[in-house]
């Protein structure tokens, strides 16, 4: 008889949910869900994206038991896999992660520089939250897979505080990259295997492979000259939001001028700071464009459909975000050891770096979680922009459990985003004005 698992969404309300349980039900025949539970602290936005997945459910695997909850002990009961997504203080708290820097000219960006660092705060505690009622209510064997954001600042605190926890962090972005590249070379994303070493949305890509053939330097030529853009500008890869299309194109300076690796195009953040603070507009960012744009659609569309107006809701239901997740989590479940890139305790796997960074590198995944590959030494030039950047983490961290004023102080001001103390002291104390409900006590 076929294993069966139940899986909760913790963050069910998140509008990237319909696309993780398609991806779910499409592997129904060897990933079998008995339950499927979304949980989320915010009811009235979670019971609107759950009737786009209601229809996935009806479309895909009309058996499945679906549950709605508020409640963590309802959720959490017996749970085998846990999806975190959450989005702390949701997008209102976004544009002020992003708004705030930019007023004083420091890149504005979620996970990336001050804005990544008042978010990594909001969310550090209710990650422990949902680590405790795994630990009370779950299955003895649970895994949390998260998606949670800032990963590399989530993956530090919750390995510090509750290292025991069986959780695995997981991003993206990477993927997402791939699939690009996957459009340049013209094969699926599935054919490529990469080397990769860095921290959460802060590495670079060493070695891509297409089916064993070593595809690196033909991609470097094409990025280096183009970005992460395919030739094909109506390719389904592509992005429409202008602020993507500028962050694949941004990848062709980096490239161009260090010719060692592909980067993340995360570092656009890190090594073009004052083109991307130029190019941004201070009353109008991302979180603006996602408001105005994807979570505008989905929440119109349901209110369209709740009125009984034809609506097609499976526009709402696609991409890679959805797929990795899965993948990620059917690895644990059967002992398939899948290569992915995972944030792992370094222990030596980039032999250069400390041993207690949270590294994002390749490892094999197991039923007893992840089997990191060795990455070696790596050059000067990215090992100092890593300990840098690793300290920023630790140092916000630190400042979370200490409940410190200076090292948050710290923190912002070594940031490589942040040109001084004084700019870093004005975004840290406009930050703790605007998150009084969520971070903890700084003194």
């Amino acid at each position: 008889m076929m294993k069966t698992f139940k899986l909760v969404i913790a963050g069910g309300g998140s509008t990237y949910t319909p696309g993780i349980v398609k991806s779910l039900l499409n592997q129904k025949d060897k990933f079998k869900l008995n339950e499927l539970v979304l949980y989320d602290n915010n009811a009235e936005r979670q019971e609107a994206v759950g009737v786009i997945v209601r229809h996935v459910v009806d479309l895909f695997d009309p058996d499945l038991k679906l549950t709605l909850t508020t409640d963590p002990e309802t959720a959490m009961t017996d749970a085998d896999f846990i999806f975190a997504q959450m989005r702390v203080g949701l997008y209102a708290m976004r544009e002020k992660d992003e708004k705030i820097p930019l007023q004083y000219g420091v890149v504005g960006q979620e996970t990336c520089g001050p804005g990544g660092l008042a978010y990594g705060l909001r969310t550090i505690y209710p990650m422990v939250e949902l680590i405790d009622y795994c630990e009370k209510y779950a299955k003895p064997t649970y895994w949390i897979v998260n998606y949670s954001n800032p990963a590399a600042i989530v993956a530090k605190a919750t390995f510090r505080l509750r290292p025991k926890a069986r959780i695995l962090n997981i991003c993206d972005m990477p993927v997402a990259i791939e699939r690009n590249m996957a459009e340049i070379l013209g094969c699926d994303r599935h054919d490529l295997e990469v080397d990769y070493f860095g921290l959460n949305h802060f590495g670079w890509f060493t070695k891509v492979r297409l089916n064993g053939t070593d595809v690196t330097e033909q991609l470097k030529a094409y990025v280096a000259e183009n970005g992460y853009m395919p030739k094909n500008e109506k390719s389904d890869v592509m992005h429409s939001d202008p602020s993507w299309l500028h962050t694949y194109a941004n990848a062709k300076h980096i490239c161009s001028a260090f010719h060692d690796y592909l980067p993340n195009t995360y570092m656009q953040y890190y090594l073009l700071g004052d083109e991307v603070v130029q190019s941004s507009d201070p009353h109008h960012t991302r979180a603006n464009e996602v408001m105005e744009g994807r979570e505008k659609r989905i929440f119109d569309a349901v209110a369209d459909y709740r009125a009984g107006k034809e609506v097609d809701l499976t526009k709402f239901f696609g991409g890679v975000h959805g797929e990795f997740i899965v993948d990620v989590a059917m690895s644990l479940a059967f002992d398939l050891r899948q290569r992915h890139l995972v944030m792992v305790e370094n222990k030596g796997a980039v032999e250069n770096l400390p041993e207690d960074a949270m590294v994002e590198i390749p490892a094999y995944i197991t039923d007893r979680g992840p089997e990191p590959v060795r990455v070696g030494a790596i050059p000067t030039f990215y090992k100092g922009l890593i300990e840098q950047q690793e300290a920023v983490e630790k140092l916000i961290v630190e400042a979370a459990i200490e409940h410190s004023y200076e090292k948050a102080l710290m923190a912002f001001t070594l940031s490589k985003t942040v040109p001084s103390l004084f700019v870093a002291k004005k975004i840290l104390d406009d930050m703790i004005e605007a998150n009084k409900e969520y971070w903890p006590e700084l003194h």
